[in-house]
C-alpha cells in the first residue's frame, strides 16, 4: 500500500504493490532493481465528505519527505462513524482513532453506492503508486463535494520490514493512524495467523495420537504461517527429538498474507459464510487416499472463536478526514489480492462512491477481483481507474533506472504497449477504463502529452493527478473525470469465464485475454494434480493464478507487452475453503525472503516516533 513509487518520491526531489517482495528471491531482487452524479437518498448523517472534513478535521497530511509520526492526531473515530451514519452501538473502539464495525451496520436501507476499482499497469522498479492514488482519488472526490469512502487492504509486516517499508499511502495522501495501521493495527493478522496455526497444531496432534481417520504424514498439505519474511522457514522438518515430540515430517511456513485463512476471511460474506468456508479447508489425505478437511478434525469452532473480531471491518480515515475501511490483506500474486467483501459492502452501504484497489497490475489482482470476488459476492464497478507513471512507462520502454529522471518522450512512447494492453483487458470485462497519470516532479509536459495523446487515441478518459504533493486538491482533475465518465447505474461486467468450464479452458482464457499468451503448457506434476482435482470435484472452482507481478508472462525479466509467448503451469494448489484453485506459474513462492538490506535495518523508535517506517 506505500509502494516503491512513494519511496522514491520521499527519497528524491506509491505502489508497485504491497506484496512486491513475493516470488523467487532472485526475481524479487530484479524487481527491486528494476456533474455530481451522486446517488440519491443521502441523509443528514451522510453529508458530502468535503462538508464533514471541512467542519471536523484538522489537517494531518505531512509534507512529502516528512517522517511519519506514530503520534499524529486524527479526528475522533466516533465523528468519522457518525458522518457515515454508523451508530455508536455498532462500534468496537480501539482507542480514539480506529474502530471495528459490527456487521449489523450494513443493514441501513440506504441506496448502495458506486464501486470504483483502482488498478495499475505492470509494476516496475519505478513504482506506480496504486494505493496512494486510491487515497488521493477519494480525497479529490471529497474536494469536489462527493460523498466517498475507501475500502483498502491491511499492510503485512513482511514487506514493511523487508523491501518497501510502510503501506499506507504517501505524501499528502495517506491513511491514519499511519504507524498503528502498518504495525499490529487491530490484531487481524495475529488472529488469522493463530487460527491457521491452531489448525496445524491440531492436525499434528491428530497424527501423534493415531486418531481416525489415519492421516498420511507424507500427504499433509496444510502449512503454518507467520507475518514476516523468512526464507529459512520455507522448507522445514518438524517432530524431531524423540518419540514424545511428535511424528517427524516435512512441512514449511507461508507468510500470513498468503494463507488460505486470510483469503477465506476476505471472501466471506458474514459469520455463517466464514464458518462454512473454514469447514471446507482441505488439510491432508489419509493412507487410503481420502481427503480430510478442517471440519473432520474438529477445529472449525475454535478457529471461528479466534476470528470473531477479525471478521469485523476496521474504520479509520485519511489525513484529510475521508473515511476508510481497511480490512484483510491477501497478496495478489499468490492469493486474490483484494480487501474483504465485508468491508467493501460496508462502505457501499454508507457512501455514494467507494474506492477500492486490487494488488499489482490489472492482469493479477484486478482479474481476480472480477472473476473471483465480484462473481462470488455479487459486486460490480462503475469504472476502473488504471494508474500509470511516466517513470514506469520509461522502464517498460527499456530505460535503465538511473536514467529515469532524464526527459525521454520516445521511451514513454515505446512503453505504451503495456498501458494499451491493460486498457484492452479492462474493456474485455465490459468496464470503463479511466487512466490516472500519477505525477512525479521529473515528468515533462512533452512526456505527459505522449500519454494523453495515446489515451485519446483509444478513447480512454485521462487525467493527471498530483495527489502525492497536493493531496485531494491535486486529484481534483482525476475525481472530476471519474464523476463525468463513471456509470450512473453499473451495467453488468462480463466475467472472462464461467466457473463451470474445465480448468484448462478457464486458464487458457486468462492467459490469452489477460496476459497475451499464445499457449499454456503443463508439467507432468501439474497434469497429475489436475486429474486429482477433477476426481475430488474441485474443477468447478474459479482460478487464482500465482505468477510473477513483474511481467505479463511468467518470466519477470520480460517487461513491456510481450506477445505470442508460452506460459508453463508447474502445479496446482487446492484452496477449497477460500473457494478457488491456484495454478502455479514460474518460481512464485508463498514465503518471501528479506533483501540484502532489509527496511528493518533503517527503523527505530526515537522519542515515541517510528523512524524509517515509510521506506525513506
Amino acid at each position: 500500500m506505500v509502494g516503491l513509487a512513494t519511496v522514491r518520491k520521499l527519497v528524491q526531489p506509491t505502489d508497485a504493490g504491497h506484496e512486491l517482495a513475493l516470488g523467487a528471491d532472485r526475481a524479487a531482487d530484479r524487481i527491486t532493481d528494476l456533474s455530481s452524479g451522486a446517488v440519491s437518498g443521502r441523509t443528514e448523517a451522510a453529508r458530502t465528505t468535503s462538508d464533514r472534513v471541512a467542519s471536523a478535521c484538522k489537517p494531518n497530511c505531512p509534507l512529502p519527505g516528512d517522517t511519519m509520526s506514530s503520534t499524529s492526531a486524527p479526528r475522533p473515530i466516533l465523528d468519522v462513524a457518525k458522518d457515515l451514519g454508523i451508530d455508536r452501538g455498532h462500534l468496537l473502539l480501539y482507542g480514539d482513532d480506529k474502530a471495528k464495525v459490527k456487521l449489523a451496520a450494513r443493514d441501513n436501507g440506504r441506496p448502495k453506492g458506486r464501486l470504483v476499482l483502482v488498478s495499475a499497469i505492470t509494476p516496475t522498479s519505478a513504482g506506480e503508486g496504486k494505493t496512494t492514488t486510491s487515497i488521493g482519488l477519494a480525497q479529490g472526490l471529497a474536494k469536489i463535494g462527493q460523498n466517498v469512502c475507501l475500502a483498502l487492504r491491511e499492510p503485512s509486516l513482511g514487506p514493511i520490514f523487508g523491501m518497501k517499508g510502510g503501506a499506507t499511502g504517501g505524501g499528502k495522501s495517506i491513511v491514519v493512524p499511519t504507524a498503528d495501521i502498518n504495525m499490529h493495527f487491530t490484531g487481524d493478522f495475529h488472529a488469522i495467523t493463530s487460527a491457521n496455526n491452531l489448525l496445524a497444531s491440531m492436525l499434528d496432534n491428530h497424527i501423534y495420537h493415531g486418531q481416525k481417520p489415519r492421516l498420511d504424514p507424507r500427504r499433509v498439505i496444510w502449512r503454518r504461517v507467520m507475518d514476516l519474511n523468512d526464507r529459512a522457514l520455507r522448507h522445514t522438518v518438524i517432530g524431531l527429538g524423540g518419540k514424545l515430540q511428535g511424528v517427524p515430517r516435512e512441512t514449511g511456513f507461508d507468510i500470513t498474507a498468503a494463507s488460505e485463512v486470510m483469503a477465506t476471511l476476505c471472501l466471506a460474506d458474514d459469520a455463517d459464510d466464514l464458518r462454512a468456508r473454514l469447514e471446507r479447508l482441505l488439510v491432508a489425505f489419509t493412507y487410503r487416499d481420502e481427503s480430510v478437511t478442517a471440519k473432520e478434525l474438529g477445529a472449525v469452532g475454535a478457529m471461528t472463536v479466534l476470528l470473531k473480531d477479525a471478521l469485523l471491518p476496521n474504520l479509520v480515515q485519511t489525513c484529510e478526514g475521508v473515511p476508510a475501511f481497511i480490512h484483510g490483506g491477501p497478496f495478489a500474486n499468490i492469493a486474490h489480492g483484494c480487501n474483504s467483501v465485508i468491508a467493501t459492502k460496508m462502505a457501499l452501504a454508507h457512501a455514494d462512491w467507494v474506492i477500492t484497489e486490487a494488488g499489482f497490475g490489472f492482469d493479477l489482482g484486478a482479474e481476480k477481483f472480477f472473476d473471483i470476488k465480484c462473481v462470488s459476492a455479487g459486486l460490480d464497478t462503475a469504472a476502473v481507474v488504471l494508474v500509470a507513471t511516466i517513470r514506469a512507462l520509461k522502464r517498460h520502454g527499456g530505460v535503465k533506472k538511473k536514467d529515469l529522471d532524464k526527459p525521454d518522450p520516445e521511451a514513454v512512447e515505446r512503453g505504451l504497449g503495456n498501458l494499451h494492453k491493460h486498457i484492452e483487458s479492462i474493456r474485455t470485462f465490459g468496464e470503463l477504463p479511466v487512466v490516472a497519470l500519477n505525477k512525479f516532479e521529473s515528468d515533462t509536459d512533452e512526456e505527459i502529452a505522449v500519454v494523453r495523446k495515446a489515451c485519446e487515441g483509444v478513447k480512454a478518459p485521462f487525467a493527471v493527478s498530483d495527489h502525492f504533493g497536493a493531496g485531494g486538491d491535486g486529484a481534483r482533475e482525476l475525481a472530476q473525470t471519474l464523476v463525468e465518465h463513471g456509470e450512473v447505474e453499473s451495467s453488468p461486467f462480463h466475467p472472462l469465464y464461467d466457473w463451470e468450464e474445465p480448468i484448462a479452458d478457464k486458464l487458457r482464457k486468462i492467459a490469452g485475454k489477460m496476459y497475451g499468451a499464445a499457449t499454456v503448457t503443463y508439467t507432468k506434476q501439474a497434469k497429475t494434480t489436475l486429474k486429482r482435482i477433477r476426481e475430488l470435484g474441485y474443477n468447478k472452482l474459479p482460478l487464482c493464478v500465482a505468477k510473477t507481478p513483474a511481467s505479463l508472462t511468467d518470466d519477470p525479466r520480460r517487461a513491456g507487452r510481450p506477445e505470442d509467448f508460452e506460459i508453463t503451469v508447474r502445479d496446482f494448489v487446492i484452496s477449497a475453503g477460500a473457494g478457488f484453485v491456484v495454478p502455479l506459474l514460474g518460481d512464485i513462492m508463498r514465503m518471501p525472503g528479506l533483501p540484502l538490506i532489509p527496511q528493518a535495518t533503517k527503523m527505530d523508535l526515537v522519542d515515541g516516533e517510528i523512524k524509517g517506517l515509510m521506506g525513506a
